[in-house]
């Protein structure tokens, strides 16, 4: 069965809190786009996508993730950055469901 959205994003929230996340932003929006859930991991500060599919028909929920959206998680971001007082590291990791599977976390999806 496919998770709405906002049930996808919970379910990938309460994910990454059971993997040691904490997660500090959910949904942060500007006018470049919009970043799902913002964690850290450490010292780390994580961009997460989250993305459900109903089947891994045409790629799944991974090829979703198209260069297009890559380059608006990136600008959104770095606008999330700007209002920190300094840049801590940074990556990129993506929370998947597809059909009724355990949730896939990919970490580190975009080379800096």
């Amino acid at each position: 069965m496919k998770q709405s959205g906002p049930a996808a994003e919970a379910a990938a929230a309460l994910f990454l809190q059971q993997q040691g996340l904490r997660i500090v932003e959910r949904n942060y929006r500007c006018r470049f786009g919009e970043i799902d859930l913002i964690a850290r991991d450490g010292n780390t500060l994580v961009f997460v996508e989250v993305k459900a599919r109903a089947s891994g028909d045409f790629g799944g929920a991974r090829y979703s993730i198209t260069g297009a959206k890559q380059r608006k998680l990136w600008t959104t971001a770095q606008h999330y950055l700007a209002t920190l007082g300094s840049e801590p590291p940074c990556r990129f990791d993506a929370v998947l469901f597809e059909a009724s599977d355990a949730p896939s976390w990919l970490k580190n999806i975009m080379e800096n």
